[in-house]
C-alpha cells in the first residue's frame, strides 16, 4: 500500500479532502440529513431511521465527528448529535469557490 503524500497539500486542501471523505458513504449521508431536517438527534433514533445496527451507526457517527462536521453531547447514557454549525459554513464556502473557480472551457478534451 502506497503512503499518503499528506503533506505536499497545504491545510485547506487536507481538511476540505478529509470532510469529504467523511461524507462520501450514503449511510453518512443520510445521517447528515437526518440531522439537518431534526436539527438533532439521539443515537438510537438513527438505528430506527436507518435501519443499520447500533455499531455501524457509532462508527460512522465517530467519521463524522472525527471530521468535524457534527458535534456530541452526553445525556445521561445517550449521545446527543448534530450539525457542527462553524464546520458545516466551512465546508459550503469551500465546496462553493471550487465550484466558482470552474470557468467552462470551450476547448477542453
Amino acid at each position: 500500500m502506497g503512503i499518503t503524500k499528506t503533506a505536499i497539500f497545504n491545510q485547506e486542501q487536507n481538511k476540505l479532502a478529509l470532510q469529504l471523505k467523511a461524507i462520501a458513504h450514503p449511510a453518512r449521508v443520510a445521517i447528515l440529513q437526518h440531522l439537518l431536517k431534526t436539527n438533532a438527534c439521539i443515537c438510537g433514533d438513527l438505528v430506527d431511521e436507518l435501519g443499520l445496527a447500533q455499531a455501524t451507526i457509532s462508527q460512522h457517527l465517530k467519521e463524522l465527528k472525527n471530521a468535524g462536521l457534527i458535534q456530541g453531547t452526553i445525556e445521561g447514557v445517550s449521545i446527543c448529535y448534530c450539525i457542527e454549525p462553524i464546520a458545516w459554513k466551512n465546508l459550503q464556502n469551500e465546496i462553493n469557490t471550487l465550484f466558482a473557480s470552474y470557468k467552462g472551457a470551450n476547448n477542453c478534451c
